[in-house]
C-alpha cells in the first residue's frame, strides 16, 4: 500500500490554531496601545498580564461550550436516528438507497446493501449519521479538552509579545523589541499553520503577519490620539 498523508488531531491543531492567533494578536495590540499612552512599562506588564488570563480563561470557557454544544447535538441527532429507524424502518433504507445511488450502485445492489445493513440497528444509526447528517461521534471530553487546549495555548501566544516589557522600563523601547519578537512569531506561526492545514505556506504567513500588525498599529496610533499625540 502507498502511504497517505493525511491530517492527525485536526480537532487539537484547530484549538491550537485559536488559541495562538488570539493571544498573539489580543496583547500585542493592547501592549502597543497603551505603550502609545504611557512611559512606563509596569503598567503595561499589568494590564498584559490581566488580559492574558482573563481571554485565556475566556477562550477556553468558549472552547468548551462549543465542545459541548456540539456532544450535544449529536447525542440528540443519534436518539433521533435510533427513533427513525424503529418507526420507519422502509423511510430509512430509503435514504440508504439515496446515498448508495449517488455512489453510482445499480437499483438492485442498493436494496441489497440497505436490507443487509438493516440487521445491524448500530451500525445503520452510525452509517447514517455519518452519510446522510455528516456528524462524526465526538471524542470523548473533547469539551474539557478543548478549553485546556485553547486556554493554554493563549498564555503562551500572550506571553510572547509581553515578554520584552519586563527587561525595560521605557515603554517605546519594549514595544519595539515587542514588534521585532512578534512579528517574526506571528510569520512562524502563520506559515506553520498554512502548512498543517494545506493552504500556500508564505502567503498564509503574511496574512497572519499583516492582521498582527494591523491591529497593534491601530491600537497604538488610537492611544496617541487620545492621550493627544504627546506621551
Amino acid at each position: 500500500m502507498h502511504p497517505e498523508n493525511h491530517l492527525k488531531s485536526s480537532d487539537t491543531i484547530r484549538d491550537i490554531v485559536i488559541g495562538m492567533s488570539d493571544g498573539l494578536t489580543v496583547p500585542f495590540a493592547l501592549a502597543a496601545g497603551l505603550s502609545g499612552a504611557v512611559n512606563t512599562s509596569t503598567i503595561i506588564i499589568t494590564a498584559g498580564i490581566a488580559e492574558i488570563v482573563a481571554g485565556s480563561i475566556a477562550m477556553g470557557l468558549g472552547g468548551f461550550l462549543a465542545g459541548r454544544t456540539e456532544a450535544d447535538h449529536y447525542a440528540a441527532e443519534l436518539k433521533r436516528e435510533y427513533d427513525e429507524v424503529e418507526r420507519v424502518p422502509e423511510e430509512e433504507k430509503a435514504e440508504v438507497m439515496e446515498v448508495f445511488a449517488d455512489f453510482g450502485l445499480s437499483e438492485a445492489l442498493q436494496i441489497q446493501v440497505a436490507d443487509e445493513m438493516a440487521k445491524d440497528t448500530d451500525r445503520w444509526v452510525d452509517f447514517m449519521m455519518r452519510y446522510e447528517l455528516g456528524l462524526e461521534k465526538p471524542q470523548a471530553n473533547r469539551a474539557t479538552q478543548s478549553a485546556i487546549t485553547i486556554g493554554i495555548s493563549y498564555i503562551v501566544g500572550g506571553i510572547i509579545p509581553l515578554s520584552p516589557y519586563f527587561f525595560t522600563t521605557n515603554s517605546i523601547n519594549g514595544l519595539y523589541y515587542s514588534c521585532g519578537i512578534t512579528m517574526i512569531c506571528l510569520f512562524i506561526f502563520g506559515y506553520f499553520k498554512s502548512k498543517v492545514t494545506g493552504q500556500p505556506a508564505i502567503t498564509g504567513a503574511l496574512k497572519v503577519l499583516i492582521i498582527g500588525v494591523l491591529a497593534a498599529g491601530a491600537a497604538f496610533l488610537m492611544a496617541r490620539l487620545i492621550n493627544g499625540g504627546s506621551h
